[in-house]
């Protein structure tokens, strides 16, 4: 059933999602609950800062599904070096604070299933402890089917299917996260955590040239096999994210730094500075000169 964010009916306290709107100052894109407040289901999008969370009264799962690989959380005494990635999952635990940094556009699906489940399934002690950004291309699969279905006009044949997807969902969440270790990922089939990989590369060094065969060696597979899976994993060409990810650099460049314009398209491997003018007013609507000094820039 869809709901809004609030105060749970059946418990004096307020719910993880309810909390989560709290701090945000803004609800969830898309939400949907139990009747009996066992499980919720929500989209956030596009929001962008730091937070703190106080500890959520249930465990969640989070699942990222699209939107910049740049979200940290802090790390004993400073954020982490590891940052999310589409595909990827994190497990937040029940009562525990936590603190975020979005730096960019974000797209997430939080999944929360009562404490009081997990203890009666004796799997609680499983979310103890915070696990942050692991690939999970299954519990990614199944939020994706889960967020299309919602979308559509409710019929008793669709309400029943999310009802058989919560539940695929809330198995796969309450089995755990898996063992495997980064390099026990195989690598003769496609898995975020590879797609991840390039994306590093990519946001390290906007500049390079990065050729789809570099980086569908990266990847570990066929270029046209890479274009594929990259595309269907990120929303966009490995080509165009290579773009984004300059443009990005290049705004970067205008509000922090007083070079000159010709200096910030050469440094970042645009073919000339009329090149970098056309691909930045087409990304952010506004030519470079123009947006450094609306920006207030140098």
């Amino acid at each position: 059933m869809l709901t809004r964010a609030g105060k749970d009916p059946t418990q004096d306290v307020w719910h993880s999602e309810a909390i989560i709107s709290d701090t945000l100052q803004r609800g969830p894109e898309m939400a949907a609950a139990s009747s009996d407040g066992r499980w919720r289901f929500s989209r956030w999008r596009n929001f962008v800062g730091s937070y703190t969370l106080p500890g959520l009264p249930d465990p969640m799962f989070v699942i990222h599904l699209g939107g910049k690989p740049s979200v940290r959380t802090w790390d004993r005494d400073g954020w982490s070096e590891t940052t999310s990635f589409p595909g990827a999952a994190t497990i937040v635990p029940a009562t525990m604070p936590t603190r975020w940094l979005v730096d960019g556009e974000l797209d997430v699906i939080t999944f929360s299933i009562n404490r009081h489940d997990l203890q009666a399934a004796s799997v609680f002690e499983q979310f103890a402890k915070m696990r942050f950004a692991f690939s999970d291309p299954l519990g990614a699969a199944l939020a994706r089917q889960i967020l299309s279905e919602l979308y559509k006009p409710s019929s008793d044949g669709r309400d029943v299917y999310v009802a058989a997807l919560i539940d695929a969902l809330k198995a796969h969440m309450m089995r755990g996260p898996s063992s495997a270790a980064p390099a026990d990922v195989p690598t003769s089939s496609f898995s975020s955590y590879r797609i991840h990989n390039v994306l590093s590369a990519i946001n390290k060094a906007p500049e390079a040239e990065h050729s789809l065969e570099d980086l569908s060696a990266i990847a570990g597979i066929t270029p046209s096999h890479f274009c594929r899976v990259f595309k269907q994993a990120v929303g966009i060409s490995p080509h165009q994210y290579v773009l984004k990810a300059r443009l990005e650099r290049a705004e970067q460049m205008l509000n922090q730094s007083n070079v000159s314009i010709a200096f910030i398209a050469d440094s970042l491997g645009f073919t000339s500075q009329s090149h970098f003018n056309r691909a930045f007013r087409n990304h952010f609507g506004d030519a470079p000169t123009s947006f450094r000094k609306r920006a207030g820039g140098h």
